[in-house]
Formats: C-alpha cells, sequence, structure tokens
C-alpha cells in the first residue's frame, strides 16, 4: 500500500514509518517541515501528487499544560489540521487513520472505559483532540479513530527515560499513585495500525498494552526491569504521592483506562500487556546504547 505518515518525525511518527517500510509498503512520512497541516491547500497537493491508500494522522499538538492558554494554536492543529486532512484524504478515497487519546473522556470513571462511551474532556487539549475525531468521522467515508494512552518509545522525550535518567540521579523520586492508565509501546502500536489500515473494519478503536497500572506502579516495574536489561542500579528512594502534589494548568484523568472492545469484537489479536511491551522497549533502548558506545 502507499501510506502517507504525519507527524513522521515524532515519537510514534518515526516508528509507524519504519513498521510500514519493514511490511513493504511505500511510505511518505512528512514531518511539519514537509507538510504543514494547517494549510489546506497543501495538504490537498501533496494528496493529489502521492494518492496514498491509506493516511496515518499522527501529528498532534500534545503540549496539554500549554494548550489551556494556546488555544488558538491548539484547535488550529488538532481540529482544523484534522479536518484539512479528512477533507483531502476524501478527495483521493485514501483511508484515514487518526490518533486519539485518552484525554476525550473526563477520567473520573471507575471501570475502563469503552469506544462508545460518551466523552466529556476536562481539558483543552482533550476537547481539541474531541474536535478533530467529530471532524474526522464527519468529512472522512473511510475513517479510523484510534485512542491510546500513556505513550512511549525510541525517539523523543518520554516518562520511561525520564524516569531511567532521574532514577540513577535523585536520591528520592515521588511519582503519582492515584492515576491509573495502560503504558502503550510505540512499536506494539504501529504494528496495530498497519494491521488495522489493511482492512475495512471501519471505527473507533481503543489500542493501548493490555493491563493497567498507575505511575507509581509503572515506575517500580522501569526500575525492577532495566536494573536486569540495562545492568543499572538506581539509588532513587521511590516515594507515591497524589497528584494534588502536583499542580498543572491542565487536569490529569485519574483513570485512562480503556477497554479494547472493538479490537475484539473486529477479530484483531489483542496488543499484548504492558509489562512485555516495555521489556522489548527496554531491549532496544539497550541495543542503541551499544550501538552509540561501538
Amino acid at each position: 500500500m502507499r501510506v502517507l505518515v504525519t507527524g513522521a518525525s515524532g515519537q510514534l511518527g518515526q516508528d509507524t514509518v519504519a513498521v510500514l517500510e519493514r511490511k513493504g509498503h511505500t511510505v511518505m512520512g512528512c514531518g511539519r517541515s514537509e507538510l504543514d497541516i494547517t494549510d489546506l491547500e497543501q495538504c490537498k497537493q501533496i494528496m493529489t501528487s502521492f494518492q496514498p491508500d491509506a493516511v496515518i494522522h499522527c501529528a498532534a499538538y500534545t503540549a496539554v499544560d500549554a494548550a489551556e492558554t494556546d488555544i488558538d494554536g491548539a484547535y488550529l492543529v488538532n481540529a482544523t489540521g484534522s479536518r484539512n486532512l479528512a477533507v483531502a484524504a476524501e478527495a483521493v478515497q485514501a483511508k484515514l487513520l487518526y490518533i486519539s487519546t485518552d484525554y476525550v473522556f473526563n477520567g473520573q470513571g471507575t471501570t475502563p472505559y469503552h469506544e462508545y462511551d460518551n466523552t466529556d474532556p476536562q481539558g483543552i487539549y482533550g476537547k481539541s483532540k474531541r474536535a478533530g475525531e467529530v471532524l474526522t468521522q464527519t468529512l472522512s467515508s473511510r475513517y479510523f479513530i484510534v485512542r491510546t494512552s500513556w505513550v512511549y518509545g525510541m525517539h523523543g522525550n518520554n516518562f520511561v527515560k525520564t524516569m531511567l535518567k532521574l532514577g540513577q540521579e535523585k536520591p528520592q523520586l515521588k511519582v503519582v499513585d492515584d492515576q491509573k492508565g495502560s503504558p502503550t509501546y510505540t512499536v506494539d502500536l504501529a504494528e496495530f495500525l498497519s494491521e488495522l489500515m489493511m482492512t475495512e473494519k471501519y471505527g473507533v478503536y481503543h489500542a493501548s498494552n493490555s493491563g493497567a497500572c498507575t505511575w507509581y506502579e509503572f515506575t517500580q516495574s522501569i526500575f525492577a526491569q532495566a536494573e536486569g536489561i540495562l545492568g543499572v542500579s538506581f539509588q532513587a528512594q521511590l516515594e507515591p504521592c497524589t497528584t494534588s502534589e502536583f499542580p498543572r494548568p491542565a487536569p490529569r484523568p485519574a483513570n485512562s483506562v480503556m477497554e479494547h472492545l472493538s479490537i475484539r469484537t473486529n477479530g484483531f489479536t489483542d496488543i499484548r500487556p504492558w509489562q512485555e511491551g516495555l521489556n522489548a522497549f527496554l531491549l532496544e533502548y539497550q541495543a542503541s546504547l551499544q550501538s552509540k558506545s561501538e
């Protein structure tokens, strides 16, 4: 297939391009310098010249706290930019995979959210991503909306890399223990996207690594696995804390756990447990450290 990937320089975009190329697809990876999604005419021009069969839309305004004051900026990228891609993709009859987020829910529920639960975003980031979902559903006749959570990978900054660093530098580390979610390894998500785009099983999907934990429990697992795989020792004393101890401009969902109802009912194999995803990431991380030292 011919696949256009937006946000191709981001952590999910880079792994998505790599997975697709490994599977033999013809891929056009566009970062911000190659494609400004806020420019409708440029979106149309690139779609017309490349003629993709599918578009995987990873580009997004993801600065959750900054979005609270940069409202226009968040909506320009997440809503208007997604509208532009939907219109341009529809003109060439391309499938559109829109990457969304757990932030479209209010995070106050006590059970995992499934795909057809009512959305209720609390912050500007979540509201702007939900706007992108609505525009995608309205303007594309071949859409997949894929909501994910707690994403990390080899490229860019993320929670796992930060904890690996701080765990070796700080004597004490407080980590939030009252927010629950599913850590998602970018390679596992990219593999699922590459499988999904080959089908016509359109609709809304929740795609994260299976299982759930708190940020504190995630950190415990990062340290335990990294000591064995990377051979490092962590001096930091881990302490659980509450969200209220770390006030942030944007509200954080207490419950980010999402039910994989659509994956099951559409006959896909569920994504592996988050502990296995973390293990695979750490092995990849170790390999990259070795190659740098050689």
